[in-house]
């Protein structure tokens, strides 16, 4: 390995990193940021589309050592990663990084769990402390922005690649490599095979369902790569120096920008700057581009609600919206849409604000997907490119009524971004998504468990709660 490279230099800090080396505040933020997305995974877990993936993947695979969360069946470590993965992404309300688009939760957490349930049940005596998995965690939430940012960020969207299932395969391979405190030899072959299987086309977004599974990809992918490396299985080295074939050279080509990839993002500020402060927590079920323009129509709504009461008053609909989020959600949809297609899209999202005041997983049934009342506004819905926004979630949205009054409100970020979501939020969310999901009970010790974890002798007593039946929560 060489030292000196950057990717030797990432290789060398997650090797050395010690709890005692990470602020006690992040510490305490990244404990909420896993209830969050064990929330996710609740709600996510009997989901249609998941149950379809579940059944098929059940089918494929022999009984296994390692829980598929909410179903009480045991499959493969590469298996399980990959459903428990989907689950979390399942309705679109888990977390996003706001530098470098990527779910961390969905890329970070199965591996782990995954990781953990496979070799405690090959050794008794084997177990893995929450310390441990908190200080794994982290290590995932640092490295994948800072893959997804030596990449140039939001701009692989634009490009139509899906950021999160390039970046992180990286965070899933560093955080198990962490777990198992590998040496940073190790860790680099574990990166390099964690990249070489990298990928994920934002086609995914419009018909089909296995948008859901793109983080699951990365997820399994990464944990696949760490499982070799420990194994001495020798992977790419320098991935991300490399000029030929290397892994930022390769994933740049086309992006139009000068220099393509920024590589001293890789190492630059390692232990000072911590990229897990900007994990975010969604409060809607949708798309994060899509949220400041639902920002929007919420302060309209309560700045003009007499004027918004009947909405067959409204007679047209205009977002004005950042490159990356034009691209990403401005498509323009039509009938029959998929749940996957409607979270993606901004009118849609904005056209069940306006109708439910609300945009919840319950929006996204197949049968409240052909209302008219919201296809109605849809069809009234223009999403424009606003080139002077471009590089940030600034979004405008401008509602003309039928007597000619035009109502306009621009938001700079989004609730969640900007301000985000606080610790008593993220309960307060948790508390509210699995409500009716799993029961009072199991509910409070989940979250009991997690937000001590640190205190945890064996983090399979959370990882067990999560393996149990779980509702459907959109039934």
């Amino acid at each position: 390995m060489d030292p000196e490279s950057h990717t030797g230099r990432l290789c060398l800090w997650i090797n050395s990193l010690a709890s005692c080396d990470i602020p006690d505040l992040l510490q305490t933020r990244a404990k909420y940021l896993i209830l969050d997305g064990l929330g996710c995974a609740i709600i996510g877990a009997h989901l249609p589309w998941s149950e379809k993936a579940t059944r098929a993947i059940l089918n494929m695979e022999p009984e296994g050592d390692c829980p598929v969360f909410g179903w009480e069946k045991k499959i493969s470590p590469l298996a399980a990663a990959l459903l428990n993965s989907t689950f979390i992404q399942g309705i679109e309300l888990d977390d996003y990084h706001s530098e470098a688009p990527l779910h961390s939760n969905s890329v970070v957490l199965p591996a782990l769990f995954a990781a953990i349930s496979s070799l405690s049940s090959k050794s008794q005596s084997q177990n893995f402390s929450g310390k441990q998995f908190l200080l794994a965690y982290i290590t995932g939430l640092e490295v994948g922005p800072r893959v997804g940012n030596a990449l140039r960020g939001i701009r692989m969207l634009t490009m139509g690649w899906h950021s999160g299932a390039v970046f992180g395969p990286s965070a899933s391979a560093a955080s198990v490599c962490k777990l198992l405190d590998m040496p940073a030899g190790r860790i680099e072959d574990a990166l390099g095979i964690a990249c070489t299987q990298a990928c994920g086309l934002m086609s995914a977004q419009f018909e089909s369902e296995v948008k859901r599974m793109h983080h699951g990809f990365a997820a399994r992918n990464g944990l696949f790569a760490a499982l070799l490396a420990g194994e001495e299985y020798v992977g790419i080295k320098k991935v991300y120096d490399r000029e030929y074939g290397g892994f930022l050279e390769m994933f740049s080509k086309g992006n139009g920008k000068e220099p393509r990839y920024k590589i001293e993002a890789i190492s630059e500020g390692l232990g000072k700057t911590w990229k897990m402060e900007n994990v975010k927590i969604k409060p809607y079920s949708a798309m994060a581009a899509t949220h400041p323009g639902i920002d929007c129509i919420r302060l309209l709504q309560r700045e003009h609600m007499k004027e918004l009461l009947d909405l067959k008053d409204i007679e047209s609909v205009r977002l004005e919206m950042a490159d990356a989020g034009f691209h990403h959600g401005g498509f323009k949809v039509q009938r029959p849409i998929t749940s996957t297609g409607a979270q993606m899209s901004a009118a849609y999202v904005a056209a069940t604000q306006m109708v439910d005041g609300e945009v919840l997983p319950s929006g996204f049934r197949r049968d409240m997907l052909e209302r008219e009342e919201v296809w109605g506004l849809v069809e009234k819905t223009e999403c424009v490119l606003n080139e002077q926004y471009n590089g940030t979630m600034q979004t405008a949205a401008e509602i003309r009524l039928k007597g000619g009054k035009v109502l306009r409100a621009e938001v700079m970020s989004a609730r969640g971004m900007n301000p985000e979501l606080s610790n008593q939020e993220i309960v307060e969310k948790w508390r509210g998504i699995t409500r009716g999901v799993v029961s009072d009970e199991r509910r409070d010790m989940i979250e009991k468990l997690c937000l001590n974890l640190e205190k945890l002798e064996d983090v399979m007593e959370l990882g067990d709660l999560l393996a149990g039946l779980t509702s459907n929560p959109i039934a």
